[in-house]
């Protein structure tokens, strides 16, 4: 069965500053994050990359990284733009920035018809991950009347960055499947307690506590359900129209207590590295430079 890895690089990262953040490079050779998730993807099994992203940095995009890896495993593009609406919706007048991961997602729609998972561009996830999401994929598919998914649920100690706060999906679970997410922002952890600013999580969080870091593992029928709600967002004018976000996992919490998915929790202990902010550019090349001298990778990945 042929699966496919689609990375979400629309973001330009406002926290970051001037520049965009998914380019930074890692290494001498001039290799970035997505290189380092793309390698893993590849040596778990998967088949095509699709990077989902805007047509402004198409260019600079391709010259760092998209002509490289092209060469090394099929690569297709999909775009993200504000404007990409359904017919009979259109731009507030006001609003500058596109609409979500869920709109990123849903750009795939005609173009992605495999099995695949979702990454972010900026985060880099450890190669277990991916070897997890795309066993699931592959395996037999189990019967049921609910779409079936699966998350990479990572620790949340292990996703923070020494820089600032972090925002993430804390997820609850039961016997191994999502029951909610609660989209959880301003999260630290202070002399070993973990602290967030959202109420709804603030009893229930730990630095132990799993948490979505948007890796999901979804089968083609989830573009159908993506393009069905994100109608219903959009005429929903209970929120501000410049700002409101339809966002994957607060769209995937809805479906679970609709039950109309069900979602498989597959635990790693694998350490995040991400830049969220500038300051932490230095210690993920670090990072990358010591799972290279243990050899995790090669001095070149490709």
């Amino acid at each position: 069965m042929q699966t496919s890895l689609v990375i979400m690089a629309a973001g330009i990262g406002s926290r970051f500053g001037t520049g965009i953040k998914q380019l930074t490079k890692m290494n001498d050779n001039g290799e970035i994050i997505i290189d380092y998730s793309i390698y893993d993807a590849k040596e778990a099994g998967f088949d095509e990359v699709v990077f989902v992203i805007r047509h402004a940095i198409e260019e600079e995009f391709k010259e760092v990284i998209g002509n490289r890896i092209a060469k090394e495993i099929p690569v297709k593009y999909v775009y993200q733009e504000l404007e990409d609406l359904p017919e009979g919706f259109f731009v507030p007048e006001g609003r500058t920035k596109p609409w979500g991961t869920g709109q990123a997602i849903l750009a795939c729609r005609g173009i992605v018809t495999n099995p695949f998972i979702i990454i972010n561009a900026d985060d880099y996830y450890g190669k277990s991950a991916f070897r997890l999401l795309h066993d699931f994929l592959v395996e037999p598919k189990k019967e049921s009347d609910a779409m079936q998914m699966a998350m990479a649920g990572f620790v949340l100690k292990n996703t923070v960055s020494d820089n600032g706060t972090v925002t993430r999906g804390v997820c609850i679970g039961e016997d191994g499947v999502l029951k909610g997410v609660i989209e959880s922002r301003d999260i630290c952890i202070v002399d070993g307690k973990a602290q967030t600013s959202t109420e709804e999580s603030k009893a229930i969080i730990s630095p132990d506590s799993l948490v979505s870091m948007n890796m999901w593992a979804c089968y083609p029928d989830f573009l159908e359900v993506l393009e069905e709600n994100f109608v219903e967002f959009l005429k929903d004018e209970s929120r501000d129209p410049l700002k409101k976000e339809f966002l994957i996992p607060v769209l995937i919490d809805k479906l679970i207590h609709q039950k109309k998915t069900e979602v498989r929790i597959l635990p790693t202990e694998d350490k995040w590295i991400g830049i969220t902010y500038r300051e932490d550019t230095e210690a993920a090349i670090a990072a990358f430079a010591k799972m290279t001298e243990d050899g995790i990778y090669p001095k070149k990945l490709w």
